[in-house]
């Protein structure tokens, strides 16, 4: 990490250095102290049910070269370094955004209700037809993880793609300050995080605060199929570069052809070119998110060829439309996280599957007032998908499962997961296409391995 010495880190975030600098960089920074290598910088975190500041002795002994702390450590040699500062986490987000003014290569920064983790999947692999890219893992997309991921940008990476999710106003200036985009991709303005943002209009609001700190040259891109990212007309004196499937916008798709679970073919029009593209994935989202790739990718220099390569090469990740095809069933893995638009997303997917069709749909959270009423919203439309069966689980999801009987279909209701999959040998049969889909805290992700366990008759 060019530039990251001891005493240059400790200026960055106002801490107080206690020991020598030996003038060296750090290699790498990290919360977790199972991660730490030779020289790498250690931030101890307090936690709920973990302080990080227990395991300082253990990463001095790993070679750390320093670590970053609220009080001093205890039971470490008197000549390990640290930086003691009031609170680690600003710390954190200070030193991060020191080490981005550093850098000298373009960030994507991609944000949105719905898809924001496969459209940064679908960003990088073009990306990486012809640079070298950095990308966030997992979902790392939150005022951790962000400057968590910049401070793993190295020398030879030539781009950085990084999600930025929020739920709160103001937490988007805060990771675009850290961030520092130089193009700004905006998925999707759904109905998620409504308990806090209040509606669409919040929901615009608050992600548009990513233009603060966008670089004064940067580009914007967003979805002109949305209904409010299409209000946003300039951004620092340029027009937004608008992808969807309209032929209104900049870049769209024709002669889309539906392959169902394998994904889709369509012709992509990028301005003045236009070129077909395959994209591995299913789900008409995943040519929203082809063409966001390729929009960017026009942006920093990237030919059709190279476009079409890269979605032609992007793999699904885990909790995310991830197909498993096992002997005797096939599992649409999408529990990673869900609101209604999501929700009705997935559906889709399940509707093309050319076999009986089960949805397991569980809890939608942080949607506010109105929760129930878009509890029913999603058991009508699974009704009206002709979902062969519909298993609805928790407390709210009480209000989808009574919608779904009202609107005619085959359905089931059970307060907890634990009962359902009591159930699940008697309610699946052999050759089922089986849709699991809920928000992160109703834990569905627990139930694949069991899933792909259960012998089908």
């Amino acid at each position: 990490m060019h530039g990251m010495t001891l005493t240059a880190i400790a200026a960055a975030c106002g801490g107080k250095l206690v020991g020598i600098d030996l003038g060296k960089e750090a290699q790498g920074a990290v919360i977790d102290s199972r991660l730490v290598e030779k020289d790498y910088l250690f931030f101890a975190v307090p936690g709920e049910r973990v302080d990080g500041h227990s395991f300082i002795a253990q990463v001095a002994t790993k070679g750390a070269l320093g670590v970053v702390c609220e009080r001093e450590p205890e039971q470490v040699d008197k000549d390990f370094p640290y930086i003691l500062v009031n609170n680690t986490l600003e710390a954190l987000k200070l030193v991060a955004m020191y080490y981005r003014n550093l850098l000298d290569i373009p960030v994507v920064g991609i944000t949105g209700s719905v898809g924001k983790t496969s459209t940064k999947e679908c960003v990088a692999s073009v990306l990486e037809t012809k640079y070298k890219v950095l990308k966030t893992q997992g979902n790392f997309n939150n005022e951790i993880g962000v400057p968590l991921t910049i401070l793993r940008i190295r020398p030879e990476h030539q781009v950085a793609v990084l999600e930025m999710g929020i739920n709160h106003f103001g937490e988007m200036h805060r990771l675009s300050e850290m961030a520092k985009p130089d193009i700004c991709l905006f998925t999707n303005i759904g109905q998620c995080h409504l308990e806090f943002l209040g509606s669409r209009d919040g929901i615009l609001k608050a992600k548009t605060e990513m233009f603060d700190f966008m670089a004064e040259n940067g580009s914007v891109c967003v979805n002109g199929d949305d209904d409010k990212l299409i209000t946003i007309e300039l951004v620092k004196g340029k027009r937004p570069v608008r992808f969807g499937l309209s032929e209104q916008n900049d870049v769209f798709a024709t002669d889309c052809v539906n392959k169902g679970l394998f994904g889709s073919r369509f012709q992509m029009h990028l301005y003045d070119s236009t070129f077909s593209v395959e994209v591995p994935l299913p789900g008409s989202h995943a040519i929203y998110n082809a063409l966001a790739a390729g929009a960017v990718g026009h942006l920093l220099g990237l030919t059709g060829e190279q476009i079409a390569e890269g979605i032609g090469k992007v793999q699904s990740v885990g909790g995310r439309s991830h197909i498993i095809s096992l002997a005797d069933k096939t599992i649409i893995d999408d529990c990673y996280n869900a609101n209604p638009v999501s929700m009705e997303a997935a559906l889709e997917l399940l509707a093309t599957a050319n076999s009986r069709k089960v949805a397991i749909l569980g809890d939608m959270f942080e949607l506010g007032e109105n929760e129930l009423a878009l509890h029913r919203r999603v058991g009508a439309f699974a009704a009206n998908k002709a979902i062969d069966l519909i298993l609805c689980v928790g407390t709210l999801s009480q209000s989808m499962y009574e919608e779904a009987i009202a609107q005619g279909a085959q359905a089931k209701y059970y307060n907890t997961k634990e009962v359902l999959l009591e159930e699940l040998p008697k309610l699946l049969k052999k050759g089922d296409t089986i849709l699991l889909k809920a928000s992160h805290g109703m834990g569905f992700s627990s139930m694949i391995d069991t899933m792909k366990e259960l012998q089908l008759q």
